[in-house]
């Protein structure tokens, strides 16, 4: 197929694709680059489209794809963008809180409320008390992603139920 058709092709579904590139991102910047990308990419890939096939579903699986891509890069390089105005949350440090949970129940007593746990419960939870993802967590338990976040999850329950319990002792 020549450039020209897919130029033609591109053009004739150009208010759909910038759409869903806008939809995706949630800014302009982004959704531009995003749509030439995805219109660079159809281009250099156009050998690859079968004649009657729907042209336009066919480019937005490539957006998607390159979307889909692109943020993966930017979550294994560990990119964190602050879009918050004016740094507000940054620079609005000027009342201090204090944290009454370090008050109210020692490192010695949160490590007994966790050993009280169920096994299937407190190995889970020291995985990711540690940093493990859920997935490295099931991986190595050798048990289904949901299993392993319910169990986590449950455990979390468990536990603020026994340091309420302990708080209220404390404070009878």
């Amino acid at each position: 197929m020549s450039i020209k058709i897919i130029n033609d092709k591109i053009n004739n579904i150009d208010p759909a694709l910038r759409a869903f590139s806008m939809k995706l991102t949630g800014n302009k910047v982004d959704a531009d680059d995003l749509f030439q990308d995805t219109a660079l990419r159809i281009m250099s890939n156009s050998d690859k489209y079968r004649e009657g096939t729907n042209f336009k579903a066919w480019a937005i699986t490539i957006m998607r794809n390159i979307f889909i891509n692109n943020y993966r890069k930017k979550v294994r390089r560990g990119v964190m963008l602050d879009q918050t105005d004016n740094n507000y949350f940054i620079n609005s440090g000027s009342k201090v809180v204090r944290n009454e949970g370090e008050s109210n129940a020692s490192y010695k007593e949160m490590l007994q409320m966790v050993s009280s746990l169920p096994e299937e419960f407190k190995e889970p939870f020291w995985m990711a008390y540690k940093g493990y993802k859920y997935d490295e967590i099931a991986e190595k338990l050798d048990a289904p992603l949901g299993t392993i976040k319910s169990r986590i999850f449950f455990a979390r329950k468990k536990l603020r139920n026994l340091y309420e319990v302990a708080n209220f002792d404390r404070r009878a």
